[in-house]
C-alpha cells in the first residue's frame, strides 16, 4: 500500500512534482498547489522526512511542519485532506471578511459601540439570539476570568491537578492589567470554555460568523461551542488534547503551538492526581483546596518546554511540531492532538469546538492508549 504522502508514478494529481530522498530513495510528492510548509526543509523540494526521522511519521500521515493554506480549502478538500488523515493546517485568508479583524483592539474591547436598535444574531446553536438596544459599553460586562499564580490554569502542581481560581469581573479590569493601568494578584486569562462569546460578551457576535460554514459542511454539524480568549503573555496552557476538531482563529496577536499527534501517546506520559482549585483570598494570596467529591484526574505532568528526560525519557522519541498562528490565520487542529499553548500578551482569539466522530481514528487512539498503559510505558 502506499504512503499516504506518496502517489504512484501514475498519478494525475496536480501541481505535486515528484522528489526523491537520496538517503533512502524515497520518491514522494512535493507540495501541492497552494500549499506552504512551515519549519526548516521544509517545501525546498527536499525529502519531506528530516533524518533520521523514521519512515513510519509519513505512513501515520504526520507531518514534520504544519502545513500553510493559502485561501480556505472547499467542504470537499478540508474532510478529504485534513479532517480524513487527521492533519493541521494553519489557513490564510480565512477571516478577511470578519469585522473583527479591523475592529477588535484593547481599546475598542473597553468601549465598543454602542448596540443599534434590534436584531436577532443566527448562532451555532441554531436558534436566534436577540440582539437589544443598549448603551453599555463592552468593558462595563462582567466576565469569568480564570486567576492563577504563574498563569498555570488546568495544569499539574505537585502532587495535585490545579484548576484557576475564577472571578467575575468587567472587562475593563482585565483590560486594565493587560494596558498597565491596574495591578492584579496573579495572572488574568478570559478562557471560560463553554461557549463564552455568545453567552459573556454578546455584543461581539456581528463581528464574527456563528460558526465557520466550509468546516460546517464538511463536519455535518454545527459547532458545539464558540469561546473567547483574552489574556496575558504569562497565561499558558498545559499539554493536552480535546475530543474536539478544534479552529482557532487569531484575530489580534500570535498564538504559539507545540504539538503532538495522536501517534505520540506511548512517549508522553500521564498520571492520575488529586484534583484542587485555587482559591484567591482577601489578602491576595493564593490556596489551594482539594476538591474531595471529584475523581483523581488523568493529566499530563511533562512541560514540553523543559521535559525531564531524566524521569520522563521516552519522551525523547515524541515529534513535537511548533508552528505560530498570526493575526487573521486560522489553525485546524484536529481531534486527539496533544497541545501546549503560549501567546503574546493582549492576545484575542476565538475558536470552534466541533464534537469529533468517535469512528476508526478514535478507536485507534484508544487501542493505542491501552496498550501504553498495558506495556507499563506511563
Amino acid at each position: 500500500m502506499p504512503s499516504p504522502l506518496s502517489f504512484p508514478p501514475h498519478s494525475s494529481v496536480r501541481g505535486c512534482p515528484l522528489v526523491t530522498c537520496g538517503p533512502c530513495s524515497v520518491t514522494e510528492y512535493g507540495p501541492r498547489e497552494g500549499i506552504s510548509y512551515a519549519g526548516s526543509g521544509a517545501g525546498t523540494g527536499g525529502c519531506w522526512l528530516q533524518h533520521p526521522t523514521p519512515f513510519f511519521l509519513s505512513e501515520l500521515s504526520v507531518p514534520l511542519a504544519v502545513p500553510y493554506l493559502d485561501e480556505p480549502p472547499t467542504p470537499l478538500h478540508f474532510y478529504r485532506d485534513w479532517v480524513c488523515p487527521n492533519k493541521p493546517c494553519i489557513i490564510r485568508n480565512a477571516l478577511q471578511h470578519w469585522p473583527a479583524l479591523q475592529k477588535w483592539s484593547l481599546p475598542y474591547l473597553r468601549w465598543g459601540l454602542p448596540w443599534v436598535g434590534l436584531g436577532v444574531v443566527l448562532w451555532a446553536s441554531g436558534r436566534g439570539l436577540n440582539v437589544h438596544s443598549s448603551r453599555a459599553t463592552v468593558g462595563s460586562t462582567e466576565v469569568s476570568v480564570a486567576v492563577t499564580p504563574d498563569g498555570y490554569a488546568d495544569a499539574v502542581r505537585g502532587d495535585r491537578f490545579v484548576m484557576p481560581a475564577e472571578r467575575r469581573l468587567p472587562l475593563s479590569c482585565v483590560l486594565d492589567v493587560l494596558e498597565g493601568q491596574a495591578q492584579h494578584q496573579g495572572v488574568l486569562y478570559v478562557q471560560k470554555q463553554c461557549s463564552n462569546l455568545p453567552t459573556e460578551l454578546p455584543q461581539l457576535l456581528p463581528d464574527v460568523e456563528p460558526h465557520v460554514p466550509w468546516a460546517s459542511e464538511a463536519l455535518g454539524k454545527m459547532p458545539d461551542a464558540v469561546n473567547f480568549w483574552l489574556g496575558e503573555a504569562a497565561a499558558v496552557t498545559s499539554l493536552h488534547k480535546d475530543h474536539y476538531e478544534n479552529l482557532y482563529c487569531v484575530v489580534s496577536g500570535e498564538k504559539h503551538f507545540l504539538l503532538h499527534p495522536p501517534s505520540d501517546r506511548p512517549f508522553i506520559p500521564y498520571e492520575l492526581y488529586t484534583p484542587a482549585t485555587y482559591q484567591l483570598t482577601e489578602e491576595g494570596s493564593f490556596t489551594l483546596v482539594d476538591e474531595e467529591a471529584m475523581e483523581k484526574v488523568p493529566w499530563i505532568p511533562l512541560d514540553p518546554l523543559a521535559p525531564d528526560l531524566a524521569q520522563y525519557p521516552s519522551y525523547s522519541q515524541a515529534q513535537a511540531l511548533r508552528c505560530t498562528v498570526r493575526a487573521g490565520e486560522m489553525l485546524y487542529l484536529p481531534a486527539l492532538w496533544f497541545h501546549h499553548v503560549q501567546q503574546s500578551h493582549g492576545c484575542i482569539a476565538v475558536n470552534f469546538w466541533y464534537d469529533m466522530e468517535y469512528d476508526l481514528k478514535y478507536s485507534y487512539f484508544q487501542l493505542l492508549d491501552s496498550l501504553t498503559k498495558a506495556s507499563g510505558l506511563d
